[in-house]
């Protein structure tokens, strides 16, 4: 079919313009689901997964920081049996880590301040045995 809009006038020469081609249907849109569909631990899984992790004997400083980081990633308040971690921030020798762990406990607490006093008060036994010093015991929470 030749439409007088379909032939562009050159001098002395006419052109045809080419249809627009038809749309075509694009691929059919799928819904997935993006739900994880592993097994779920539960949180004594979940806490004896983290105190195997720390109760390593051989475990290096570079995997307790790994590990803590990795446990103050998720949305909780570690339990007091995990924070038990500062066995191994003894058997490495480093102090500074046991103390920054007690802070990032406390700042993990949130508008709950309930929380850290208990934390503190489950482990004040291996605090002493240990001599860690909480950061309130060392004037740092202030700064």
């Amino acid at each position: 079919i030749w439409l007088l809009s379909s032939v562009v006038r050159l001098p002395g020469i006419a052109v045809m313009r080419a249809p627009p081609p038809a749309p075509r249907p694009g691929p059919a849109i799928q819904s997935i689901r993006c739900y994880s569909h592993g097994s779920h631990e539960t949180d004594e899984e979940f806490d004896a997964l983290w105190v195997t992790y720390f109760n390593k004997p051989d475990i290096d400083a570079w995997e307790l920081l790994k590990g803590m980081n990795t446990l103050v990633g998720y949305d909780l308040v570690p339990e007091p049996k995990i924070i038990d971690a500062l066995q191994a921030c003894r058997r490495l020798n480093d102090f500074a880590s046991a103390v920054r762990i007690l802070e990032v406990v406390k700042d993990k607490t949130g508008p709950h301040k309930e929380i850290y006093p208990y934390v503190i008060q489950e482990l004040r036994p291996i605090l002493n045995e240990l001599g860690i010093s909480t950061p309130e015991e060392l004037g740092i929470d202030k700064v």
